[in-house]
């Protein structure tokens, strides 16, 4: 029997997001066949550096572990080039400067992970949240494709299968009216069946990457 893990942010904890709704652990064991379970670490407004403390808290029948985080470092980072008074070249470097240290984070954070030796897939951020300020919605657009460039290729380097939630969650109502940010019921159901899915279809013992 499988037992998932969901590690991360409020991507999969996010049921103060969905009061009227199902959350995304709930959604998913709806999802799953008889007799396997999914137990939620992840937690709203975590950053990479803090999936440390999410596995120590790993169960000791843990078989899958599903990752989703970055989302609220790139919102920082894109915070900052907001505020940011920095000339076109100074600018261009801190934004090369922020995307090696997103690679360092996550690379650093994906090797804690992966040394737990169960089998592991990540999952992208997606990029189409309807924010309401057009400048921040600019720049965090920019900021995620280039961190959704270090995931990829670190799952592409490990031969982990990738959950892409920018083709996932693609409609206006795949996000909370609470807030922008968050997967709303009907996003969280496309996650869920997005990790059923794989859970279903890949197999981990190839070390392949297969995007779903």
């Amino acid at each position: 029997m499988a037992h998932i893990i969901l590690l991360g942010d409020s991507i999969f904890d996010n049921a103060a997001y969905v009061p009227d709704g199902l959350p995304v652990i709930d959604l998913l064991k709806n999802c799953l066949p008889k007799g396997d379970q999914a137990t939620l670490l992840a937690v709203d407004g975590d950053s990479i550096q803090e999936i440390d403390f999410q596995i120590q808290r790993l169960p000791r029948d843990a078989s899958h572990v599903f990752i989703s985080v970055g989302g609220n470092d790139a919102l920082q980072y894109a915070s900052i080039l907001v505020q940011s008074t920095q000339s076109s070249p100074k600018m261009l470097d801190a934004i090369a400067t922020m995307k090696a240290e997103f690679y360092r984070n996550y690379q650093q954070m994906l090797k804690a992970v992966l040394s737990l030796d169960k089998p592991t897939a990540l999952c992208t951020i997606y990029d189409q949240c309807p924010l309401l300020d057009p400048v921040m919605r600019l720049l965090a657009f920019t900021v995620l494709s280039m961190f959704n460039d270090c995931i990829i290729r670190q799952a592409v380097q490990a031969g982990l299968p990738l959950i892409d939630l920018r083709v996932i969650c693609d409609e206006v109502t795949d996000y909370s009216t609470i807030s922008p940010v968050e997967p709303s019921m009907s996003g969280g159901q496309k996650i869920a069946r997005a990790i059923a899915t794989v859970m279903t279809e890949h197999n981990f013992s190839e070390r392949r990457t297969v995007v779903y």
